[in-house]
């Protein structure tokens, strides 16, 4: 990585103080050694605690995803039914949501205030949703761990949880809630402030798409987890099945739509900073990410394809022609992100044939490696899956067995997981200025990660042709009384996924590792950039 300055900051006016930082006053601010951009140290504060907090998610939720995943290879099968269920609600919890939110919060900060050169709106309201945020996640982990909860990450009713495990969901939702509005604070301080000029920048953008879709997202979860906390309760007696269902996809699966905005951002983010790519056609781009807010719930349809309470239209209409306009979105993305890098690299003469710009890009690059096999996995495992799965006749056949598990993981895992921890890896030396240890491990880091991710997806998917349930304990269903479980082709796939399952562990310590010294005994950076990858 070049010590200029990688991410161009928006147009601002000119200021005869020098660096113009909103209202904010110049004590507040410093500039990035490595990019030459403005940092809010207020933004700096909570960047740094959210980030903390969803690598703690990341572990703990990777725990109890190596548990489960040798749990449901046959061979080794860990677990008793109990415990198995018990981490298979722990795992959700803690790295569809937890885990993801935090960091998302992060990437909200830093993009109002760095991108745009000014405050954070309000650090009343960053420790507010802070600490809402981590009360609630460290509440439902809790009660889970005390068998208090065993309803999986769905917790559908009827089944009932302990009422903290709702409270704290509520928690979670509402905490992140409020840092979303303080995201949209700092873009008003922005706009009032003057900070920028014209458009905002397109990860700016992105950034605002995904905290739209949160909003809607978050207010589903508040819509249906209020009266099933009161229920839990006893205060109400009664929540209707199929409009809990209906209401939490509204949550469930529109959550992972927040999570695509935020990759697809980071995407755009780490190919500028690691090749200098800037995208071709920034209004096809933004047209892209409108599409995302307009339409990208709409496949939560295929959750409830047998639900009674829905009709065939809608059921039609939400797995057929509306769902792909927001395929569409991520076609563009999946084009544009890595043309732009492609652009990049034959501008600095890498010209030789047809893939010689790719062969030259900085695999070494821990940043650029995450990210682009991240964009790759999402975009062919997670596509192509996705896209099928969604549809009605498809998904009717498919959606109890692994093979959505096997969908999933390729994009929310191999896809934002992955896209997050090639951030982190500019995270930490530029906001926490701290050097990373074991370089060379670092760089080999994403390839392991993402290795696993795919092994295990792919395991997953074949698996889940045989037939192989998506949930249940054991595929042998050993003590049946009439003959059952799978033949060996069905074994043979659900090894494979063990396998992969290890290596994806193997990888997400060693990312957790790496971290964590660097962040508490790495090397300082000051009045310095930070070291070349």
């Amino acid at each position: 990585m070049s010590t200029a300055i990688a991410i161009e900051p928006p147009a601002r006016e000119s200021s005869p103080s020098g660096l113009s930082v909103g209202n904010h006053p110049s004590a507040g601010v410093r500039t990035c050694e490595t990019t030459g951009l403005p940092v809010c140290l207020t933004a700096q504060q909570f960047i740094r605690l959210n980030a903390v907090i969803a690598v703690v998610a990341l572990l703990a939720g990777g725990v109890a995803a190596l548990l489960v995943g040798l749990t449901r290879w046959p061979t080794v099968h860990l677990l008793d039914p109990v415990w198995y269920y018990r981490l298979v609600t722990f795992h959700g919890l803690n790295m569809l949501i937890f885990w993801i939110l935090f960091m998302e919060i992060g990437i909200l900060y830093f993009a109002a205030t760095t991108l745009l050169n000014t405050r954070l709106f309000s650090k009343s309201l960053a420790w507010t949703s802070f600490a809402m945020m981590l009360s609630g996640a460290v509440l439902v982990d809790v009660t889970i761990l005390l068998g208090k909860a065993d309803v999986m990450m769905t917790s559908y009713v009827p089944l009932k949880a302990h009422s903290n495990f709702y409270l704290g969901i509520i928690l979670v939702a509402v905490g992140t809630l409020i840092g979303v509005g303080n995201f949209f604070g700092t873009l008003y301080i922005a706009k009032r402030d003057k900070t920028y000029i014209g458009s905002v920048p397109l990860v700016v953008f992105g950034a605002t798409a995904a905290a739209i879709i949160a909003v809607v997202t978050l207010l589903h979860g508040a819509i249906v987890m209020i009266p099933t906390w009161l229920w839990s309760l006893d205060v109400i007696k009664h929540v209707d099945a199929g409009w809990y269902r209906l209401i939490w996809w509204g949550l469930g699966h529109q959550s992972q739509q927040v999570n695509v905005c935020a990759m697809v951002s980071v995407w755009y983010m780490l190919g500028t900073i690691t090749t200098g790519a800037k995208p071709i056609n920034q209004a096809v781009c933004r047209g892209a990410f409108v599409l995302y807010i307009l339409f990208i719930n709409l496949a939560s349809a295929h959750h409830l394809l047998v639900d009674p309470g829905v009709g065939a239209s809608w059921k039609i209409w939400n797995t057929s022609y509306a769902m792909y306009l927001a395929v569409l979105a991520s076609m563009i993305h999946g084009f544009t992100v890595p043309a732009s890098v492609e652009v990049a690299m034959r501008k600095k003469g890498h010209n030789r044939g047809l893939f010689g710009w790719l062969a030259a890009a900085p695999w070494k690059n821990p940043g650029f490696s995450a990210f682009f096999l991240s964009l790759l996995i999402f975009g062919f495992i997670g596509g192509i899956t996705g896209v099928t799965l969604g549809t009605q006749q498809i998904n009717i056949l498919a959606h109890n067995t692994l093979r959505i598990p096997g969908h999933f993981h390729s994009t929310v895992v191999g896809g934002t997981s992955l896209a997050f921890m090639g951030l982190a890896y500019y995270v930490v030396p530029l906001i926490f200025k701290r050097e990373f240890y074991a370089r060379g491990l670092a760089r080999i880091q994403p390839y392991i990660f993402a290795v696993g991710i795919v092994i295990m997806s792919l395991g997953m998917s074949f698996a889940g042709s045989y037939g192989v349930p998506r949930r249940h304990w054991d595929v042998q269903f050993a003590g049946a009384q009439f003959a059952a479980g799978f033949g060996s082709g069905a074994h043979v796939m659900l090894g494979i996924m063990g396998v992969g399952v290890v290596l994806a562990f193997v990888g997400l310590i060693t990312f957790v590792l790496l971290v964590v010294a660097a962040v508490f005994f790495g090397k300082k950076i000051e009045n310095r950039p930070m070291t070349a990858w």
